[in-house]
């Protein structure tokens, strides 16, 4: 009996050693991430936010111009879709792995930082929200007028980017009724994006990185939901390639109200959510758990 008991232990034993571990992190770890991310990119110096907001804004505009050349020529709906989505997932592939600063992604990240902590400082918070936004423009237009320089692409493609432009921009018809529609266009928008964050950050591997961006992002541009940032890189090339619409149409019938939205979405459905779902489980030095357990030891 001894010996039966002594291989069953060293089966179990055996069994606990061979098991393999997790291969993503769990919603409270997400979150905990989410808030750490916030937080360095928040100390980071203001020259260094800025250029990383550039860089960010440059990868909007390549993802805009893979996901039309994806889709030129593609008449099945549902094909055209899910190509034109891939191709806009790049561009959020190479910002979340490459630790670029995206304005939409911001709303998600440094909000799981704020909700986590007593003392807000405004100012540097506000600062570092206006340089992303504003770097992210900046590094799009300037990728856009690279490519137009460049004299790469074909005329197929400017007739396919002028539908797309038509389509993001429909809400102009509809007035004040528009204006809103694309607020809580952009409020979808950025729930998705936000959990494209979510499941890039639960993948611990390269392929379940890129695997978790694309697939919100696919639905996101399915559905026609209006994500500034990525609409910056479509407008940024509409501006220089045809005359459809003007500058402050793009920035006040669309970038503003659809930024708002994303706002909305990433901070309240995806951060705040999620922060007060697992604020029990949520121990990290963003929060006041840690605080606590300091001062009772």
């Amino acid at each position: 009996m001894a010996i039966e008991d002594r291989n069953e232990q060293d089966i179990t034993s055996s069994e606990s050693v061979d098991r393999p571990s997790r291969q993503f992190y769990i919603p409270s770890q997400i979150i905990e991430e989410f808030g750490e991310k916030g937080r360095d990119h928040l100390n980071k110096p203001f020259s260094g936010q800025f250029l990383l907001a550039m860089t960010a804004g440059s990868f909007m505009t390549f993802g805009a111009v893979f996901s039309i050349l994806l889709a030129v020529g593609v008449e099945t709906k549902g094909i055209y879709h899910l190509l034109s989505g891939l191709g806009f997932a790049a561009g959020y592939a190479m910002v979340f792995i490459s630790g670029a600063v995206l304005f939409t992604e911001i709303n998600v990240l440094l909000p799981s930082y704020l909700f986590n902590k007593t003392n807000l400082m405004k100012k540097s918070i506000y600062r570092f929200w206006g340089a992303t936004y504003i770097g992210n423009i900046i590094g799009a237009f300037s990728v856009a007028v690279l490519i137009q320089l460049s004299g790469s692409l074909a005329p197929e493609f400017y007739a396919e980017l002028s539908i797309y432009l038509d389509h993001k921009m429909k809400f102009l018809e509809h007035g004040v009724k528009g204006w809103f529609e694309v607020v809580i266009s952009g409020i979808l928008a950025n729930w998705l994006i936000g959990m494209a964050a979510f499941l890039t950050t639960a993948a611990r591997d390269f392929t379940g990185k890129v695997l978790g961006t694309i697939l919100p992002v696919v639905l996101f541009v399915a559905g026609n939901f209006q994500h500034s940032a990525a609409n910056m890189g479509y407008f940024s090339m509409g501006l220089l390639a045809s005359d459809q619409y003007t500058w402050y149409q793009y920035i006040f019938f669309n970038l503003v109200p659809a930024s708002i939205g994303n706002l909305i979405g990433g901070a309240i459905l995806v951060s705040l959510l999620f922060s007060y779902a697992y604020k029990e489980d949520i121990q990290t030095s963003l929060g006041q758990g840690k605080q606590k357990k300091k001062q009772n030891h």
